[in-house]
C-alpha cells in the first residue's frame, strides 16, 4: 500500500465517521486524488465528486474561476486554487473541499514558477488552509506528492476540529 493509499483511507474513514462530505477540484493531479479516494470501499459515504480542470476555460466555466485571476496571477497560483476550491464547494455543496493546481512537468515551468510548483487549498466548513509547494522529481512523482500533501492538509484540519 502506498503512502497515498494510506492517507486516502485515513482521511476517508475520518470524513465518514463525522458525516462530512468532500468535493475535489484537480488540475495538475489529473484526477489522481479522486481515484485514490474512490479506491476505498464505502467512499460514497463521504465523496460527492470532483472536477478535473486542466484548461483555463474549464476552470472558469465549471468552477467560476475569474478571468482576472487567471490574467493577473495565472492558473498556478494561490488565488486560482482558492477560487477553484470555492467553486467546487458551491458546485457540490460539500462540507469539505480540496483544490490542487500546479506544474507537474516536464514542460511548462518558468523561473518564477518552476516545474514542481503546486498550490493547494483545503477547507472544512469555514476553515480554509492555503499552501504552496515546490516538489521535485518526474511528473508522476510530483503528482503523487501533490495528492499526498493535499490529503495531509485535510487530515491536519480534521485533527483540529
Amino acid at each position: 500500500m502506498t503512502k497515498l493509499d494510506t492517507l486516502a483511507r485515513e482521511v476517508g474513514v475520518e470524513l465518514a465517521s463525522r458525516d462530512l462530505t468532500l468535493a475535489l477540484a484537480e488540475s495538475c493531479t489529473g484526477g489522481l486524488l479522486g481515484h485514490s479516494l474512490t479506491d476505498m470501499p464505502g467512499a460514497s459515504r463521504f465523496f460527492l465528486g470532483g472536477v478535473t480542470c486542466y484548461a483555463n476555460t474549464a476552470k472558469m466555466k465549471l468552477l467560476s474561476v475569474r478571468a482576472e485571476t487567471l490574467q493577473c496571477h495565472g492558473a498556478v497560483s494561490l488565488q486560482c486554487a482558492t477560487e477553484m476550491l470555492l467553486g467546487v464547494r458551491t458546485l457540490f455543496g460539500s462540507d469539505a473541499a480540496i483544490a490542487i493546481t500546479g506544474i507537474a512537468g516536464p514542460d511548462g515551468g518558468s523561473t518564477e514558477k518552476p516545474v514542481g510548483t503546486v498550490f493547494i487549498a483545503v477547507s472544512i466548513n469555514e476553515r480554509l488552509e492555503l499552501q504552496g509547494f515546490l516538489f521535485a522529481g518526474e511528473r508522476a512523482t510530483i503528482k503523487q506528492q501533490a495528492a499526498c500533501a493535499a490529503l495531509l492538509q485535510l487530515s491536519l484540519l480534521l485533527a483540529e476540529k
